[in-house]
């Protein structure tokens, strides 16, 4: 029997991956190999050229699978138009998942998955046209111990795990240096709870700053201060401050970037919307302290630092609480 191999008698080179084929006549040296004439052919680099000449094969990407694929479902189910759950942010939906369905990956791998997921992004890019941004503003650093900021997150529509909704109010007081915040939870917005949550505020902080800087809320200010007005602080309020010793400083009204470094984390409260039909209102008061003392111990993004452990540095400036024993709540 004579076998006749079939012999090679032309080599088609029609992109970089072919020239691998050209390898054993460049060793031997039986085939000179115009290096330019194929980068200009290909569309290449001279030295990508040799580089593939000379043996490189593009390594194969492998498609691996995720661990966060372990929680389509979960996460399919949670931003369906049949939940009541609302998750106006990736981060919020990342954290509900972690606290109570066991994800461990991070924020960033996590955001990344949703975004190429089409049909999860769509569900953030349609609340994100709801929540248009506001232009920011730029924020002065306080000095320690100077001044604290007053401001309610208003009216929050929440459902209870019995089927009743309810409107909530978070109050927030927050030192303006340290970043360092109190959240209290409440159903109303009378004067007599802004005493009592401003009481805790300040025996949190271990003092009582210079001043706090607040809106024109109805149970602080009789007349709002306006761009022509300086307003008027009611009298009930002014003797609060007084026996404390702080000075009130109301915003200009309609002029809430005064207020920018309370404002702008008001946003972290939206995740209270993910356990909309979850909780009853004492779970939800646990949440918000859960939040308040998460929020506290995390790096600050302004800032760089920790607002509990900056606290510590801030308090050494405060001034010292008196005894309001002869305070009367009416």
């Amino acid at each position: 029997m004579i076998y006749t191999p079939k012999i090679t008698s032309d080599i088609q080179i029609n992109s970089l991956n072919d020239l691998i084929k050209l390898k054993p006549f460049l060793e031997d040296s039986t085939l000179k190999i115009n290096k330019s004439q194929i980068a200009r052919e290909l569309g290449k680099d001279r030295r990508t050229v040799d580089k593939y000449l000379k043996g490189y094969e593009k390594p194969t990407v492998r498609k691996r699978s995720s661990c966060i694929d372990d929680y389509y479902d979960i996460i399919k189910e949670l931003l369906s138009d049949e939940s009541q759950q609302i998750f106006y942010y990736k981060r919020v939906l990342w954290q509900f998942l972690k606290d109570n369905h066991g994800l461990s990956c991070a924020q960033s791998s996590f955001r990344r998955y949703i975004s190429q997921h089409s049909e999860f992004q769509s569900y953030f890019e349609r609340r994100q046209k709801r929540h248009i941004k506001k232009k920011s503003h730029l924020r002065f650093e306080t000095p320690l111990g100077k001044q604290a900021q007053l401001d309610w997150k208003e009216s929050m529509k929440f459902l209870l795990k019995s089927g009743e909704w309810i409107d909530i109010n978070i109050f927030v007081l927050l030192l303006s240096s340290s970043r360092f915040r109190v959240y209290r939870l409440s159903l109303s917005k009378t004067q007599d709870i802004l005493f009592s949550f401003i009481d805790d505020a300040f025996e949190t902080f271990g003092g009582v700053p210079d001043e706090l800087l607040t809106d024109n809320m109805k149970t602080v200010m009789d007349q709002p201060r306006t761009a022509y007005s300086k307003g008027k602080v009611n009298p009930r309020f002014a003797q609060f401050a007084s026996d404390y010793g702080f000075k009130v400083r109301p915003c200009i009204a309609a002029r809430p970037q005064t207020k920018a470094k309370v404002e702008a984390p008001m946003k972290l409260l939206d995740e209270l919307y993910a356990y909309n039909g979850l909780l009853d209102y004492h779970e939800l008061n646990h949440l918000v302290h859960k939040l308040n003392e998460r929020i506290n111990h995390k790096v600050h993004p302004g800032t760089g630092r920790i607002p509990v452990m900056y606290l510590q540095k801030e308090k050494a400036h405060l001034s010292l609480i008196c005894s309001l024993l002869g305070r009367q709540v009416k």
